[in-house]
């Protein structure tokens, strides 16, 4: 597991981004390529 801290700098915020489609949601996870966000699952 890997652990970003999106508050740390752009190059982070924008690899979450990536992953929610520019949504600022969290937690986002992802898990043998399926991402999950918040935590509601969504």
């Amino acid at each position: 597991m890997e652990y970003i801290n999106v508050q740390s700098g752009a190059d982070e915020m924008n690899r979450m981004l990536e992953f929610t489609s520019g949504g600022r949601q969290v937690p986002v996870i992802v898990e043998n390529g399926k991402i999950t966000i918040g935590h509601g699952g969504t």
